[in-house]
């Protein structure tokens, strides 16, 4: 246990262990440094240099994110010579800044600009060289301009260390330098999972997600069209921050009434796609297990671990770096695309609709859901199964390009049949979440009872813990199941794709061994998503968690099988899961993908 050590700032006296940094210590004290580097958890880069603070008998000013803190430190945040110097800094970093930040989609939400207001820059002093910019649209998710780029960094840590991809890094030296791919390669033309996490720590606009504002909007003014919108579970635990409510801030009612006030003609839930995800993936799960246990030795036999594919960015990077489990993942698509494929099959039958008219656009807290949307094997139903894809920041500026007054709004509830879902439909917000839904729904077929934990939850699998496992042994189970009596179902959960990399390693190399495993791309799950309100630290990450599961507590019915409207989907259309239609609408195959 680290040694406790104190320190004064600004006159407060402050505790914290020793190893802390000044700018973790003051963060824990409520006391604000500004910083465009900073990534928590990660090693401070003291690359921006707006941290600096005065520490009494130094002799210069020091960067509080890499300086640890000492016994009896005295430090002073606010001195004119500290303000003078940040303010110098930030004029040096606008001197360099290419563009036009009254047409920027970043405007209301830059670090960059709520610093100059907050250091008092009005017009910068010098006028930097300006670097040959590049512009690179070359994939379906993501968008850079290195004229906006304050060389921070934080793209670095967080494609390098939290997703261990490495696609970003600096090239060249002082107003040459660039970050981007290796020879200022396209992002398209390296290995990129698309997640957004860069996109997310970004302070400016220079990385950023392709916008489907316009083409939603020409969609929604086309009288001939029928629009519908779904929306992931992980938006309603996060949008109200757009609007300046608090992190965890439920806003599933308002949501919906601010979509009809926007002109869907129908407003449905990407949870109940989650629902029939579980009925699909724990069939599937329940039959891996079947063949493994019963069928003896047989080389066509679906492999385990089962791996969960919901995720794009996860199953982009398994065909990039771990193709050998590629026929370990679900065949599942993930519930976004399920959802397309009922809506311009099932839903335009029931309703009558000619699915060539019909525009299925998504709210998702992934930007890696537009590249999921647009690849090839994404439309069984003779139709891409979902149109566009809008992420939750998107969706906020929608809103407040409509005029609605978000705040304000009164709730109302989704449209019935594809917005009826079950709390275990929510939980797949959070990592750890598709894990607990399909364990609710696979114990009751297999013993008949409810999942024996508190409340449903297992939780040895939720919280931020990168590597999560949980075993459940099997008791008096139903007489169609009795060959897993007895069977200790080891499962896993990682989030974060460094951390899945280490995971997939060690089963890889048998030192791990489990049934059923959830990987999430993002640190904390969707909650954590590339396409979600900035910033997302640890503390907002809770938060949203913490709602998404009052959400998931505060429904009457909390496992995917018992949801009405997805038995209902069974008898009137796709039969049984895993059924020769669902299997063709609902199920897919993933390919190698070439490692760059």
């Amino acid at each position: 246990m680290n040694k406790e050590i104190t320190i004064h700032i600004n006159n407060k006296t402050i505790t914290a262990p020793q190893g802390t940094t000044i700018l973790e210590a003051a963060k824990a004290a409520d006391i604000s440094i500004p910083t465009l580097c900073y990534l928590e958890h990660y090693p401070p880069l003291g690359a921006c240099r707006l941290c600096l603070v005065e520490v009494e008998g130094a002799k210069t000013l020091l960067t509080a994110c890499s300086t640890p803190i000492a016994e009896g430190m005295v430090v002073t945040t606010n001195t004119k010579r500290v303000r003078e110097a940040r303010k110098t800094v930030l004029e040096l970093l606008l001197s360099e800044h290419i563009g036009d930040c009254r047409f920027c989609s970043r405007g209301e939400d830059c670090e960059l600009q709520t610093l100059a207001r907050r250091l008092g820059v009005e017009e910068p002093e010098w006028t930097g060289e300006q670097p040959k910019t590049v512009v690179d649209v070359s994939t379906p998710a993501l968008e850079r301009d290195s004229g906006k780029c304050v060389k921070c960094r934080r793209c670095v840590t967080a494609c390098g260390e939290i997703q261990g991809i490495g696609a970003l890094f600096p090239q060249g030296r002082g107003y040459s330098t660039i970050i981007g791919p290796a020879f200022t390669r396209p992002l398209s033309e390296v290995t990129c999972v698309q997640c957004g996490q860069c996109a997310a720590v970004c302070p400016t606009g220079a990385i950023t997600e392709v916008s489907h504002i316009p083409q939603v909007w020409d969609a929604l003014d086309d009288p001939e069209l029928h629009v519908v919108v779904q929306t992931a579970p992980a938006i309603r635990a996060a949008l109200g921050e757009c609007f300046g409510l608090p992190p965890g801030t439920l806003v599933t009612g308002k949501m919906v009434t601010a979509l009809r006030k926007l002109g869907f003609d129908a407003v449905f839930d990407t949870d109940f796609a989650a629902d029939l995800t579980i009925m699909e993936e724990g069939t599937e799960l329940l039959t891996r297990l079947q063949a493994a246990l019963t069928g003896g030795p047989d080389e066509k036999a679906p492999p385990l671990p089962m791996f969960t594919s919901c995720s794009p960015g996860w199953v982009k990077y398994a065909e990039h770096y771990f193709p050998d489990f590629l026929p370990n993942i679900s065949s599942c698509k993930s519930p976004q695309q399920m959802f397309g494929a009922v809506a311009k099959t099932y839903y335009a039958k029931k309703k009558g609709i000619d699915p060539a008219k019909i525009i299925v656009v998504s709210v998702m807290p992934c930007t890696a859901k537009k590249f999921e949307a647009g690849r090839p094997e994404m439309n069984a139903s003779g139709f891409s199964d979902v149109d566009y894809v809008l992420t939750t920041r998107e969706l906020g500026r929608l809103i407040k390009q409509a005029g609605i007054d978000f705040v304000s709004l009164e709730e109302s509830a989704m449209d019935a049949p594809l917005g009826i879902s079950t709390g275990a439909a929510d939980i797949f917000a959070n990592t750890g979440g598709v894990m607990e839904a399909a364990l609710r729904t696979v114990w009751e077929i297999v013993t008949g009872t409810p999942l024996p934990t508190d409340n449903l939850h297992i939780k040895e699998v939720s919280g931020l813990k990168g590597i999560k496992e949980a075993s459940l042994t099997v008791e008096n189970p139903v007489k169609e199941w009795e060959f897993l009596k007895g069977v200790e179902l080891k499962v896993a959960v990682a989030h974060g794709l460094s951390r899945a990399g280490t995971l997939l390693s060690e089963i890889r190399e048998g030192r791990r061994n489990y049934h059923f495993v959830e990987i999430m791309t993002c640190p904390g799950g969707c909650i954590g998503g590339g396409g979600q309100p900035r910033f997302t630290d640890d503390a907002v990450r809770q938060a949203r968690i913490a709602a998404i599961y009052r959400e998931d507590e505060g429904k009457k019915l909390r496992a995917s099988h018992l949801n009405p409207a997805i038995i209902q989907l069974y008898e009137e259309y796709l039969g049984k899961p895993l059924g020769e239609k669902s299997h063709h609408l609902l199920h897919t195959i993933y390919h190698q993908r070439e490692l760059v």
